[in-house]
Formats: structure tokens, sequence, C-alpha cells
């Protein structure tokens, strides 16, 4: 499998890189909250649930930094501000994203399984 052994697995990898996008819980929630279309702030919260604002405004940022959101400002009274997904971040939702959610539906029960059945005392603390 190209791309995972070598030297491209350094601390500064794109592979790493990549993976590091799945590492914060609500990050993939808001990708996908936004695949349909550009949302407020607002709506994306209710979309969500559950996300409170300050973990809302990190998820958003750290998108918006890696370049997967863009954030829409309207000039109007009172104003308004969208955030959508941008074409990289629509790839990232169309392409890995879809394939784990099919792997899950596919291997989540088994996934699930595993997990319940290891032994408690070889859990990580």
């Amino acid at each position: 499998m190209s791309g995972f052994a070598g030297p491209e697995l350094a601390a500064d990898c794109r592979v790493r890189a990549g993976i590091d996008l799945f590492a914060h819980t609500w990050d993939p929630v808001v990708l996908a909250a936004l695949r349909d279309g550009a949302l407020r702030r607002r709506q994306l919260r209710v979309s969500i649930g559950g996300v409170s604002d300050k973990a809302l405004t990190e998820a958003l940022r750290r998108l918006l930094g890696n370049g997967l959101v863009e954030r829409r400002s309207y000039a109007q009274v009172p104003p308004r501000v969208e955030y959508g997904l941008t074409g990289l971040g629509q790839s990232l939702v169309d392409g890995p994203m879809k394939a784990l959610g099919a792997w899950v539906l596919e291997h989540g029960d088994e996934l699930l399984a595993a997990q319940r059945d290891f032994p408690h005392e070889l859990r990580a603390h």
C-alpha cells in the first residue's frame, strides 16, 4: 500500500495530516452536517445536536485552518454568516468519510463486540 511505509511515516507526513482530520470528535460531525450545503452557525448547532458552543467554535476554527470549510459573510442587517464546505472539504466527505461510513455499516457490530469483549485489565487507563 503506497504511502504507508518508509520515511513517509515521519511526524509531518501527509498520512498523519490526513488521519489527524479525524482526531477531534466534532470535526467529522461538522463536515457531515455541511455535506448538503452551507449553514448558519445556529442551524449548524441544531442540525448536530449535543455540541457545545465552545466545541463548535473550536471545530470550525480547525476546519477553516485546514481549508475544509469556508466562512461567508453577507453585508446585510443583521449581519449573516454561513459556513460551507470547500472543494477540499467536499472531497473528504464524498471520499474517505463516505468509505468509512460504509465500512462502519458493514463492520460496526464486529467492532463494538471486539471492544466489549476486550479484557478490562488490558485496556489503556
